[in-house]
Parts: structure tokens; C-alpha cells; sequence
């Protein structure tokens, strides 16, 4: 069959396809075009503005494949380069095996489904209410930028969370919140350059990317005039409103360039500015801490799983006799590998991982056990009372009042060898409510007592309300006392107001006896300190009880 006979079948095949087809070869080095079909006439594929003929195009593609074994070969092509650009699937299909530098080019349109997709993933990636990137269209576009970026590009990605955005939506409803979205979204453009990046990437939280170009001068400028353009009273309604906004920087690192990383590190940021006031760089060293209390935060919650916590005890005497007529429970606790974790580190943790309800009712439950144990290897009652501390998001969260009853009922002892100690800081939380609970314990017959007074915000008509049978004056208080006016002078008038109220006092962190012998004097009810005894285990304690017999 010769070659024109060849290309007159091969013209008559693609006649019959309903999609853009040619036919083309390879003459001494060059494609050439040998026939086409009428939907490839139709289409206008070998001209018109923006575009270059097809052939131009793909000439490359189809002369490596004519020269190759391969029978037929895919791949995609964008035509044109303006908005009505075209997409296409380019198939090369050889027409015989034997058959040499001649093949088949079929061309199916997609554009019409990638024109969909390309919609659906700018929704994806858009947020409705604002029309900026949302979270993952702001991490999309940070991940190209950083991947074209040069060596020695300098950024910063910027997180602002509005701060009072949740009282808005409650009081003036979802519809004031979304037009103080949309009217922040509106300033925040206002100031920023034209190279920044904007989004909305959560309910009140804007992220911003920023080019740094003089250094970090250059982030804090662009923070001012966010801040100052934020300080301006929004108009909702009736209404003029302030919103503060907490602001968190991540600075761009040669072994950071993950995008989702930058934002993470940005919005740890922001949690220290909600605390600070003011604006927050990113510290890896906070963050390395804030791992260090996860990692804790796991090991105390099996900890208390496997109760391996225990308290000790620490002895409080009355000054004026000497006589021993207390102890304070103190948890403690040694992990798995011996280390012996202090409560200044633990105890916080367990307030903001909400793992203090847990170990608050295991330590009133411990505290009940060991006096009923005392009880029963002393023959009768020992004659002492034991403290136990109660957190303020304990008493916010649990029951109290119902779990020492339970408790007590257990034990078969009464609520009066008991004494219950809470700080200022409960009170603040929710005074009303807090009331109500002390004195359900009251009426179990337990004392109350105000720990660490003085370092607090007390209401003075609350404490004269409240049935407080104790103050306990802070260790900050007592410790250097005798060196110190002021803190002598603010111990008197600790006693005196206890005296007014027909209170009790306790001073916590006497370390002399020197000390201890003022404070008797000066009027204060009992003292503990190590210069009584450090907290003691539980054999130890009950030891101190059983030297009291003699």
C-alpha cells in the first residue's frame, strides 16, 4: 500500500470520530500535518488569538514518539493562555506496528470539568462570609510561595484572634457577628500591603502572611497599624463596639517550612498575647515547654489511673501550747522512673488539663481513709485533723459536698475531723455558687479554711458572710518577717481582721522558732514550717502522733 493510499484510509478513519483528530508524520525532521477531521476543523484548534498552531505545540511530543516503539501515548494540553483557555487529552496512537513516522492525534475536550473543579476547589479554598482564603486555601498558598521562594526569602506569618467576637454573636446575634467579620476583614485590607496575604482561616481568626523586607521593624509596623485600625468602635446596630484583638507572629525559619507548622507556632503565639496584652513572637522555648506539660499531662493521667500518687503530711501545731493538733495533705508524686515530680510543677498541669477533678476526689478519699486507718492502729480517736486543699475549677466542676458525705459514710467518721482549705481565687471565680458549697460542707460539720490569704482579690463583705473558721496567712508573708516592717505590719492587720470576724489564723512557712515565738505573741492561732517537720509520709506521721502519747 503506498503512502498516499495510506493517508487517504487514514483520513477516511478519523472522519468517522465525533472529537478533533489528525493525522500527522514526520518528514526529515519536521511534523507534518497530512489530514484532519471535520470536528478538528470545527473546533478552530490551528488558530486563533492567543494561540499558537497545535502543531507548534506538540511537535516535540510527537516526534519523540514516532521515533520510539511506544504504540500510543497521553498527556494533557492547556491552549491558549487567556481567560477562555481550553484543556485537552492528547492521545498519540500509531497506525500500524510496521508502520513508521506516521500516527493518529486525537484530542478530547476537558475543559468543562476542570473549569468545575477548579470552581469547586476556589470554594474549597474561599471562605463564604469574607470571600478570603480560608484555612486551607491560606496554607495552600503559603506552601507555593515557599516552594518558588528564593534563597534568603524573609517572612512571617501573623494569627489575630478577635478577642470579645463570642459576647457579639450572643448578645447581638449570628448576624451582627458575621457583619463584624465581614467589616474587620474590610480594615484589616485597609493597612495591609499589597504583597500580604489575608485569610480567614476560624470563627474570629484572620491569618496573615507577610513579606519581610526591613527585618522585624517591618512585621511590628504592619502590627500598629492593625492595632490602630482595630482600635476604631465598630458600629453594629445601635450599638458602638470595641474589639481588642490578641496577635501571634511566627518569623520564617531555614528549618521551618512547613506551612501548617507556621500556623501552629503562630497561634501557640497568640495564646501567650491573650495572656500578655500585647503582641507575641513565637519562642520555641515556650513551645518546648508547652510539650514538656502534654508529655506530663499523659504521665499524670496514668499516674492517677494506677494510683500511683500519695499524699504526705504535714504537722500544724498550736503556738500557744505547742500541742500537735493538725495536718495538711499534700499530694505527691514519684513516676515510674523514681523521679519525684514537686506540685508546683504537677499541680498546675492537672488545673488546665482538668485532670485536678480526678486527683481532688482521689485526695479527699485518700485523706478520709488514712484518718480512719490512724483511728483504728491508735485504739480509738487520734485526736488530730487533717487538711486537704480544694482547687477552684474543682469546686467548679464537681461535687463536692455529695463525695466527702460519701466518704465519711464509708469511714464511719464525722464531717468535724476535717478541715477544707480553698484560695481567693475560688471565691472570684463564682462567688454565689462557691458559697453555696461551703457551707453544704459546713453542714457535714467540716471547717473551712481561706489558704494563701492575702495574695488574693477578697471581696471583705464576702469573707464576712462566707463560714470561714481559718485564715491562713501566705508564706510570702511570714517567711522574712522579723527583717521586714511592712510584712510585719500586714500580718497585724491579718490577725486583727480574723479577730473582728471570730476567726482563726495559721501561719504557713515558719522556719524558726524565733518566728514562731513573735507570731504567738502578735495573737496567731497555729503554725506549720519546717521549723516543726517537712511534709511526712504516712508511717512517719503517724509516728508523730504516737510520740504525742508520751
Amino acid at each position: 500500500m503506498g503512502r498516499a493510499q495510506a493517508t487517504e484510509i487514514a483520513a477516511r478513519l478519523i472522519a468517522l470520530l465525533p472529537i478533533p483528530a489528525l493525522v500527522v508524520r514526520s518528514k526529515h525532521g519536521k511534523i507534518v500535518l497530512d489530514a484532519t477531521n471535520p470536528a478538528f476543523d470545527a473546533a478552530g484548534l490551528n488558530a486563533g488569538p492567543d494561540r499558537q498552531p497545535l502543531l507548534d505545540l506538540i511537535d516535540t511530543r510527537i516526534h519523540d514518539f514516532v521515533i520510539s516503539e511506544r504504540m500510543s501515548e497521553e498527556f494533557p494540553l492547556q491552549l491558549g493562555l487567556s481567560v477562555d483557555c481550553r484543556y485537552y487529552q492528547v492521545t498519540l496512537s500509531r497506525l500500524a506496528k510496521n508502520e513508521e513516522g506516521r500516527c493518529i492525534v486525537t484530542l478530547v475536550d476537558n475543559t468543562a470539568e476542570l473549569r468545575t473543579e477548579n470552581n469547586l476547589r476556589r470554594e474549597m479554598m474561599t471562605d463564604s462570609l469574607t470571600g478570603l482564603p480560608n484555612r486551607a486555601g491560606f496554607s495552600d498558598r503559603l506552601e507555593q510561595l515557599l516552594e518558588s521562594a528564593p534563597d534568603g526569602f524573609r517572612y512571617a506569618v501573623m494569627m489575630l484572634d478577635l478577642n470579645r467576637f463570642s459576647r457579639v454573636n450572643a448578645c447581638l446575634g449570628s448576624m451582627s457577628g458575621d457583619e463584624l467579620l465581614m467589616t474587620v476583614a474590610r480594615r484589616l485590607k485597609g493597612v495591609l500591603r499589597s504583597h500580604d496575604i489575608l485569610a480567614r482561616i476560624g470563627g474570629d481568626e484572620f491569618a496573615i502572611f507577610l513579606t519581610v523586607e526591613d527585618g522585624r521593624d517591618d512585621v511590628a509596623h504592619v502590627t500598629k497599624r492593625i492595632q490602630t485600625a482595630l482600635s476604631t468602635p465598630f458600629r453594629l446596630s445601635d450599638y458602638e463596639i470595641r474589639v481588642a484583638s490578641s496577635i501571634g507572629i511566627a518569623f520564617g525559619a531555614v528549618d521551618v517550612d512547613d506551612p501548617e507548622e507556621l500556623i501552629r507556632h503562630a497561634q501557640f503565639a497568640v495564646k501567650r498575647s491573650k495572656a500578655s496584652g500585647r503582641a507575641e513572637a513565637y519562642q520555641p522555648q515556650a513551645f518546648d515547654l508547652a510539650r514538656e506539660q502534654f508529655g506530663m499531662e499523659t504521665a499524670l493521667r496514668r499516674a492517677i489511673d494506677r494510683g500511683q500518687l500519695r499524699l504526705t503530711y504535714q504537722p500544724i501545731y498550736d503556738l500557744a501550747s505547742g500541742k500537735l493538733v493538725s495536718f495538711e495533705a499534700l499530694a505527691r508524686w514519684r513516676d515510674e522512673n523514681g523521679t519525684e515530680h514537686q506540685p508546683g510543677a504537677f499541680i498546675p498541669v492537672a488545673e488546665e488539663s482538668g485532670l485536678i477533678v480526678p486527683l481532688g476526689r482521689w485526695a479527699i478519699e485518700e485523706a478520709v481513709r488514712t484518718m480512719a486507718v490512724w483511728d483504728e492502729q491508735y485504739g480509738g480517736e487520734c485526736g488530730v485533723k487533717i487538711a486537704v486543699n480544694l482547687s477552684a475549677i474543682q469546686l467548679q466542676r464537681d461535687s463536692i459536698a455529695p463525695l466527702l458525705q460519701a466518704a465519711l459514710t464509708k469511714h464511719n467518721l464525722p464531717g468535724s475531723r476535717f478541715t477544707l482549705e480553698l484560695t481567693e481565687s475560688a471565691l472570684v471565680t463564682d462567688p454565689d455558687r462557691i458559697a453555696g458549697i461551703m457551707h453544704a460542707l459546713k453542714g457535714l460539720g467540716t471547717n473551712i479554711a481561706m489558704d494563701d490569704f492575702g495574695t488574693g482579690y477578697s471581696n471583705l463583705a464576702y469573707l464576712q458572710k462566707l463560714p470561714i473558721d481559718v485564715l491562713k496567712i501566705d508564706r510570702s508573708f511570714v517567711t522574712g518577717m522579723l527583717a521586714d516592717r511592712d510584712k510585719v505590719a500586714i500580718v497585724r492587720a491579718i490577725l486583727s481582721l480574723a479577730q473582728a470576724l471570730g476567726m482563726e489564723t495559721t501561719a504557713e512557712g515558719i522556719e524558726t522558732n524565733e518566728l514562731a515565738q513573735t507570731l504567738t505573741a502578735l495573737g496567731c492561732t497555729y503554725g506549720q514550717g519546717f521549723a516543726y517537720a517537712r511534709p511526712l509520709e504516712f508511717d512517719a506521721a503517724y509516728a508523730l502522733l504516737e510520740n504525742r502519747r508520751h
